[in-house]
């Protein structure tokens, strides 16, 4: 009988080695669940190893980090290698598919192995924490009845108004909150942009660093950014992993 795959959030940045340091976004029983796996699939073997250390301060590994095995699934996974991946939960062992930041299989490459998962009759559990969409549009005062997530947008200048411009008009046709990221050094960049390209009137949400003793929410219409911006307010957003959300 094939083992379960657990999907196991990790948090959203950077957290202090010290008791009960993820229960603010992680639950107890989630952390004792994830404890008991030593199969593990994640993106970077290196910071999946950096969460279960901080698991580990509340509740025991079932084996040693050494011999935990976690396998990675990225960018540059190829796909005929995802049914190795499964392999040993196709054999009964239990696994988890931890996400870099998160929740896994959103805005992240787990998706395609949750879905061979279902294949092959594998047991899919989804465990509860933090997803900085969803916390973004909970924050945001934007419509939360009805939203997209549009990933990033393109680099070139030219192409991403472009792209801002026909994501202002499908979230005023459809009164459907529109959501991004950028890589988090071009933060100013998008946010420029958005101004730029959006109607005066357009709401636009800059969420910076959700569940984070950093974290920095504000809503605006685009005219409002405009002069903030204009006279030196910048949010505090540099190389901070944020949401944008935009509302026409």
């Amino acid at each position: 009988m094939p083992g379960t795959l657990f999907l196991i959030p990790n948090t959203l940045g950077p957290t202090d080695a010290v008791a009960g340091a993820l229960n603010h976004v992680i639950p107890s029983q989630v952390q004792a669940l994830t404890a008991r796996l030593d199969y593990f699939v994640a993106e970077n073997a290196k910071t999946a190893r950096a969460f279960l250390k901080l698991v580990a301060i509340d509740h025991p590994l079932s084996k040693s980090l050494q011999e935990i095995e976690i396998a990675e699934l990225n960018v540059n996974t190829p796909p005929g290698a995802l049914a190795g991946l499964l392999a040993p939960l196709l054999a009964g062992r239990d696994g988890g598919l931890v996400s870099e930041a998160g929740v896994p299989a959103v805005a992240d490459p787990g998706a395609d192995l949750v879905r061979l998962a279902h294949q092959h009759g594998i047991a899919v559990r989804p465990l509860v924490g933090p997803s900085s969409l969803l916390l973004a549009v909970m924050a945001s005062g934007l419509n939360g009845q009805s939203f997209a997530f549009n990933g990033y947008l393109p680099t070139d200048p030219a192409q991403r108004l472009k792209r801002i411009k026909e994501l202002e008009q499908r979230s005023t046709r459809e009164r459907q909150t529109q959501l991004l990221i950028e890589t988090p050094y071009r933060n100013a960049a998008m946010l420029d942009a958005l101004v730029a390209g959006c109607q005066g009137t357009t709401l636009i949400c800059v969420a910076t660093d959700l569940s984070l003793a950093t974290e920095s929410i504000h809503t605006m219409s685009a005219s409002a950014w405009k002069s903030q911006l204009s006279a030196g307010k910048s949010p505090d957003f540099h190389k901070k992993p944020t949401v944008f959300l935009l509302l026409g």
